[in-house]
């Protein structure tokens, strides 16, 4: 039966033991107890004894008796029974906590059954190699005894034909030694049976001679060469020995640890893969491993520890590990022949750490925000993920994530609707996979939203801790204690708010005094520092002085103001700036009066800026619903 078949078999099985208990439990609860008549003919609840469910350690089912004492007559009149073990909600919360044990059960043994499958598939591999195996030997030695027969029987041939060659060249010689004799007695015989006296003398000595010659030539009777055939005895010990090694197996050649899969890791493991050659035979692999730290000294002695994993299969999760840092790892093969040589090095990284949002470098606006954050990893990672999601006017979060991939930098402009609520986090993605996501961040589009940049404020201003408002003492600090770098302002007692990235209208609002001399508007963020708002061109600001008979109001743009005079000080200035139309306008608040309307293309985004001429501070509402008139 195939391995799917008996799983799902199991699991069905399991399945409907599950269904056949919760009946069991639901048809208990409901019927507590039984009802018999009483003399009287009225029905009364009889004395049964019941059982309660119970999960012991091993989470198998038992059943405790429990007796239940009738109920009182008051009781059964009313249809209420106070005494019934199986309230109906206990009974609930029962079925669905045996019931999510169950469940519980089901996926180990989900689990355990995919185990087995990869165990099964690991057989039939080890298999299939073992008979390939077998498959080259027996091959290996049929070719060996068929060179070794090819072998004999030449050498046979070779023997056979040299024995031949003997035999005949005697046979031969035997054959010219007849033919001499019968010729010799057939001269002999003719002279002998001769009647002339004389030619019989003359013609007998020649053939007396010519016999004594052959006389003297001795022929040797013996066989040229034996009848048997040499019988060597074969040299197999080459097939012996491959006979031998069936037994034995080889010892494995170097596995391939194969290079990082995308999301292949967490934050504190690695999912490491490699393959073997076809052919080889192993029983179990190690996997080294040790981090790559960059300030390692070249000698070995302060090199970083190298950890070991003993596994069966060709796939293994490393854990404990670092966060958003590099791992070397090898892997060795092994069975009961030997060890393979080590694969090749291979580099893998485990996932980032989750980003940290900087609060208060973050802004937005009614058409979008720019979200900035730390990496707070060591190692470069490969890109951020930002994801958002809407927040309900009751502030549950939706269920809909929108994501923007493939962010390089630590900062990112979503676009947003206007008037919406977000929760926005970050992901760091390396190869490995992405991080957890950064602690939610809370972003509205009701309005522009900024903080003031406390590292371009002048020496003698404070900020508030909020980040809202500025201060300035009634002491001068001196020279020698001001504390001046390029991006701080050395002569104007001022400090910028985040630039404002993004074209569309925006508005904000400033708090302030009747007896504060102050400086309020935006400027370009290359301004030069040793110069007062207003009195070059790249700031545009709303300038409040101080007068023995009056408040008087300037509006400076490269040190040019228009002649205006302001009745009534205000409180509250609203300030609407619009990239778009290239205006710039502030407001008395409080009387909703257009106080002056800079026109200016802006070449560049600007920053808000706020100024004090004299002791005093500046309390700065953003954030805020830009009002209908602001941008008629």
């Amino acid at each position: 039966m195939d391995l799917y078949e008996i799983r799902g078999a199991t699991l069905d099985v399991i399945a409907e033991e599950g269904e056949h208990q919760e009946l069991s439990r639901e048809s208990t609860t409901m019927e507590p107890y039984n009802v018999v008549s009483d003399g009287g003919g009225r029905a009364v609840p009889a004395v049964s004894t019941f059982q309660r469910f119970s999960v012991n350690t091993n989470e198998s089912l038992r059943f405790e008796p429990w007796e239940d004492s009738p109920p009182s007559p008051t009781e059964a009149e009313d249809g209420h029974d106070d005494d019934d073990v199986f309230k109906e909600g206990e009974t609930e919360s029962e079925i669905i906590t045996i019931r999510n044990r169950l469940q519980g059960k089901v996926t180990e043994m989900e689990s355990f059954a995919g185990h087995l499958e990869e165990i099964f598939l690991t057989v039939e591999e080890n298999f299939g190699r073992q008979e390939q195996h077998l498959e080259q030997h027996y091959n290996d030695v049929l070719q060996t005894l068929s060179q070794r027969y090819d072998e004999r029987a030449a050498g046979l041939e070779e023997e056979k034909k040299g024995k031949l060659e003997a035999l005949y060249s005697q046979l031969l010689g035997c054959g010219q030694a007849i033919d001499a004799s019968k010729e010799l007695i057939e001269l002999a015989q003719q002279i002998y049976r001769s009647e002339d006296k004389r030619l019989f003398l003359k013609t007998v000595m020649a053939a007396i001679k010519r016999i004594k010659e052959l006389a003297k030539e001795e022929i040797d009777l013996t066989l040229a060469t034996r009848l048997e055939f040499d019988t060597p005895l074969a040299d197999l010990s080459d097939v012996k020995t491959m006979m031998d090694s069936i037994n034995v197996v080889p010892a494995p050649s170097a596995p391939v640890i194969n290079p990082q899969m995308p999301n292949s890791a967490t934050q504190t493991s690695l999912r490491v893969c490699w393959s073997l050659f076809s052919d080889d035979t192993v029983e179990y692999y190690e996997l080294y491993y040790r981090p790559v730290l960059e300030d390692t000294p070249a000698d070995s002695t302060c090199a970083p520890h190298v950890s070991k994993v003993n596994v069966k299969e060709t796939h293994c999760t490393v854990t404990d590990l670092l966060p958003n840092a590099q791992y070397e790892l090898w892997v060795t093969a092994t069975n009961t022949t030997g060890i393979s040589p080590a694969s090749e090095k291979a580099l893998y990284m485990t996932v980032p750490s989750p980003p940290v949002i900087k609060e208060r470098e973050c802004t937005s606006c009614p058409e979008a925000a720019l979200i900035r954050w730390e990496s707070g990893n060591t190692n470069p990672v490969d890109s951020y993920t930002v994801e958002l999601s809407e927040m309900g006017t009751d502030g549950t979060q939706s269920g809909v994530t929108e994501s923007v991939v493939a962010v390089p930098t630590c900062q990112c402009l979503i676009q947003l609707q206007t008037g919406r609520r977000y929760l926005i986090s970050v992901r760091a993605v390396n190869i490995g996979g992405p991080s957890e996501r950064s602690d939610d961040f809370t972003v509205s589009t009701t309005g522009t939203f900024f903080y003031l940049l406390e590292n371009t404020a002048h020496p003698c201003m404070s900020i508030s801790e909020d980040g809202f408002t500025m201060f300035y003492g009634e002491e001068e600090l001196p020279i020698s204690a001001m504390a001046l770098d390029d991006n701080t302002f050395a002569r104007c007692v001022a400090v910028l708010g985040d630039l404002i990235p993004v074209r569309g209208r925006h508005y904000w609002e400033v708090e302030v005094e009747d007896g504060t001399e102050f400086r309020i508007g935006v400027a370009y963020e290359d301004m030069e520092r040793n110069s007062y708002l207003g009195a070059n061109n790249t700031s545009w600001c709303m300038r409040h002085i101080l007068t023995p008979s009056r408040h008087k109001y300037e509006f400076l743009h490269n040190g040019w103001s228009p002649d205006l005079r302001i009745t009534v000080n205000p409180v509250r200035i609203g300030v609407a700036l619009d990239y778009n139309r290239g205006t710039l306008s502030f407001f008395n608040v409080d009387l909703e009066q257009h106080l002056h309307t800079f026109h200016c293309h802006f070449q560049n985004y600007v920053h808000p800026c706020f100024g004090l001429d004299n002791p005093g501070a500046l309390t700065v509402h953003n954030g805020i619903e830009a009002p209908e008139y602001a941008f008629i």
